[in-house]
């Protein structure tokens, strides 16, 4: 049965990846605080955003994804792993990968509308 209300798979691969960093469940310092936002009465009555702390690393996490508390706690850690892993390794997570990629897709268009506009002035 998983604690976080995910499948028993993805509590699995989290928790294989928790040990090869060396990440220890007693190492997190976890809260729950109220969320805001869409949700309705359930998000404004029950504590579901999550906030983790990896004690030695300092990192810190906040999630208020999802209305279901055990889902954003395992989004959580799951995000939590991946910056301590972006850290330790040195390796770039998924997001940041797609923040490069919407930057260079941004400067390459402002890149082509100023050669745009300079050509239509010439003209």
């Amino acid at each position: 049965m998983s604690k976080f209300g995910v499948s028993v798979e993805k509590e699995e691969a989290l928790l294989q990846k928790m040990n090869e960093l060396g990440v220890l469940e007693a190492d997190i310092d976890e809260k729950f605080i109220r969320s805001g936002g869409p949700g309705g009465q359930n998000v404004n009555k029950v504590a579901t955003c999550v906030q983790l702390k990896h004690i030695p690393t300092g990192i810190i996490v906040k999630i208020q994804k999802d209305r279901s508390q055990g889902i954003n706690r395992f989004l959580a850690r799951r995000s939590l792993v991946s910056k301590i892993e972006e850290g330790l390794l040195g390796k770039s997570s998924a997001e940041q990968l797609k923040i490069e990629k919407i930057q260079k897709q941004k400067k390459r268009r402002k890149r082509r509308t100023k050669l745009k506009l300079e050509s239509d002035i010439n003209q």
